[in-house]
Parts: C-alpha cells; sequence; structure tokens
C-alpha cells in the first residue's frame, strides 16, 4: 500500500495521493475513447448522454443517442418540441422522469440562461433533473471544474478502494464518501486531465472494478486499494437496506379496430402525469379482469379474448401484465377514456416498451 496524503476534508481518513495520476494515467492509454460523447465540451451533449446513462446500459444508449440528437441537435430545438414527441423518441430507454426532466431542463435553459448552460456544477443543480453527480460530470467534461462525480458505479470503486465501511443506505456516510472524492481528485489539473479523471472513473467502475466479479488483475490502482490488499473486495461498499420490490397485476384492455385496408387503429388512454409510465399512452388499465369486463358495454364482453401474460421488470415493482383483446369492425362508444391512434401513427406517441411490443405482435 501506498502511504495516504491526510485531507482536512475526510476527518483525518488518509487517501492514496497516487490514485489519481495512475488513473489518469490509465485511462489515457486503456479507457473508453470511442463513445459518441466523448471528445466534446458541448454541454447539452454531455448532458444529454449523462442523463441518458443513468441506470441504463451503454449498449442501450448507443442507439438512441444519435437518434435524439438527429431530430434535437441543440438545446433549443428539444426546448421547442412538444412533450409527446419527446416522450415518443425517449419510449424504450425506461425511466420515463428522466425524458420529462429533461425537456423541462431545456426550457429551463432557454428560458432562464438564455440557452447556454450555467457554467459551474453548483448552478447546474439548480436545473430540472441534474443532480450532483451529473452536474459534476458536465462541469468537468465541458468547463474542467474540480470536482469529482460519484454516481452508482463510482461509490462502488471509492468504496473498495478506501475500505470504506459506512452503510451506503444511510445519508451521513454517503456525505461523507462525497468529500473522500473530492479529496481523492488530482491536486492541479488542466482540463484534459478532469476530462481523463472523469471518464477515467466512469471507465473503472463500468469495466472493471465490477459489482459482482470484478476484474482485480486489470485494476490500475489494485496496489493502493485497501479493499483489494485485505482480500476483502466483495464486502465493499457496504449498504444494509436492500430493495423492497413489490409484485403487481395489471389487465389491460387492447381494443383494435379495423379500417378496411388500411392500417388497424389502437384505443389508448394518457396515464396520469405521477406514477408508473407516466404520462406515456397505453392501453387502458384494470386491477383485475372482472373490473375491465365491467368497463366494457355488454354485447362487447363475450368478445374479449385473453393473450399471454407478459412480465415486465420495473425499478421497484415487478408487474405482470395480464392483455385482453378486443377487436371492433370500425369503432364502438361506451369504451372507457381514450383515443384512437393508428397502428403506423405509434412511433410518434410515446407508449412503454412492452405495450408497444404487445401492440406489434398481435395476432390478426
Amino acid at each position: 500500500m501506498s502511504r495516504g496524503v491526510p485531507s482536512p476534508d475526510t476527518g483525518g481518513r488518509a487517501v492514496p495521493a497516487s490514485f489519481a495520476p495512475l488513473l489518469i494515467q490509465w485511462q489515457r492509454h486503456a479507457g473508453r475513447s470511442g463513445l459518441p460523447w466523448q471528445h466534446t465540451r458541448d454541454p447539452y451533449r454531455v448532458w444529454l448522454s449523462e442523463v441518458m446513462l443513468q441506470q441504463t446500459q451503454v449498449s442501450t444508449v448507443l442507439s438512441y443517442y444519435p437518434r435524439f440528437l438527429e431530430r434535437f441537435p441543440d438545446v433549443a430545438s428539444l426546448a421547442n418540441a412538444p412533450a409527446d414527441e419527446v416522450m415518443a423518441l425517449w419510449s424504450g430507454l425506461g425511466y420515463y422522469s428522466r425524458a420529462r426532466n429533461l425537456h423541462r431542463c431545456a426550457q429551463a435553459v432557454m428560458n432562464d440562461h438564455g440557452g447556454a448552460f450555467p457554467a459551474t456544477a453548483e448552478r447546474l443543480q439548480t436545473l430540472p433533473g441534474i443532480g450532483a453527480s451529473t452536474a459534476a460530470a458536465i462541469a468537468a467534461f465541458c468547463h474542467g471544474e474540480r470536482i469529482s462525480i460519484l454516481d452508482g458505479n463510482v461509490r462502488r470503486v471509492l468504496a473498495r478502494l478506501l475500505a470504506f465501511d459506512g452503510d451506503l443506505a444511510q445519508t451521513k456516510p454517503q456525505r461523507e464518501l462525497w468529500s473522500l472524492a473530492q479529496a481523492l481528485l488530482p491536486p492541479a489539473p488542466t482540463p484534459d486531465d478532469m476530462t481523463a479523471y472523469t471518464q477515467g472513473l466512469m471507465d473503472l467502475g463500468a469495466t472493471v472494478c465490477l459489482r459482482a466479479r470484478p476484474l482485480c488483475a486489470r485494476c490500475p490502482v489494485q496496489s493502493v486499494c485497501h479493499a483489494h490488499g485485505a482480500d476483502q473486495v466483495q464486502r465493499y461498499p457496504v449498504k444494509t437496506r436492500r430493495l423492497q420490490r413489490r409484485f403487481e397485476s395489471w389487465w389491460l384492455l387492447l381494443v383494435r379496430a379495423s379500417t378496411g385496408d388500411g392500417p388497424h387503429r389502437f384505443w389508448l388512454e394518457r396515464r396520469p402525469e405521477s406514477g408508473i409510465w407516466a404520462g406515456l399512452y397505453c392501453p387502458p388499465v384494470f386491477a383485475d379482469e372482472p373490473a375491465l369486463l365491467a368497463a366494457l358495454p355488454a354485447p362487447a364482453r363475450s368478445r374479449v379474448q385473453a393473450l399471454e401474460p407478459v412480465a415486465h421488470s420495473l425499478t421497484h415493482r415487478e408487474l405482470r401484465l395480464h392483455p385482453l383483446l378486443l377487436t371492433v369492425e370500425a369503432g364502438m362508444n361506451g369504451l372507457p377514456p381514450g383515443q384512437w391512434v393508428s397502428a403506423s401513427a405509434l412511433a410518434e406517441h410515446g407508449l412503454p416498451a412492452p405495450v408497444r411490443q404487445l401492440l406489434l405482435a398481435l395476432p390478426d
């Protein structure tokens, strides 16, 4: 172990002074360098990538990021777009509150900041949907600000590096680790140093210091990692409160109308502005099958066809979707609140991924 340098920001805990130079050197020679949001200091592009990458794999974002930029090449075009169009383009990425905050943030940048993102992490955090770690990433990448990110992957890296035994399910230890993250920063970095350091933290957490099977033999900071030195890598990070998952069953009323030779139409409702799939378009949802049937005119109930249930995982919940299909010749009265949407226009509406897949896979 190399000797640490005490810092007033760490409550007396020593941090390895060689961590930052080792990480910067490794990132420049072995880190990721071909991602489409790298090699830019444009805050809009960095911000967009950071929001998309929250709780989403890089491989998934790689297909969404260029499409989003093609339609919304700058913050003004995003701010001026209809909310439905933003949600439609986001459809399939999940965590849809990100898309709503993305749209609100773009409007705030245009209305309150003259179309330019603030230059400091402190001011960036005043914008909708930008938390401390995202603000730090934008400020470090775009303006060379000396500030550390601390997303989930980085918490794991630093908890192992420092053998940090505070319970990260609690607020106080989270603040302590945030202070330690700032103490580990290079002392007088250039903007390029901050780019390499910040990207290095991301790369280390995403490709080497993995949650289940960390690749310690490939780690550039193995020599200063306290958890590795004590052969206790899997002990960290400490987090006692586990995610409490809820299991729910939803019954979906899929009403499909034939229009002759044209595309089918589907009866969709807009979900409430809070809760699961907030603001998205979805078939009417019911708590059980009797409630669904009771919402239909009596003559239609016997024509409802049960389809195979679908399992769908969310962050805090496991959904069991029970789709029931009703096919009508043209249209019908007495349906729950909603609107007809042509199959050819589904791409213009924000639909949850499992709903889109259900509709497109319906039997003829």
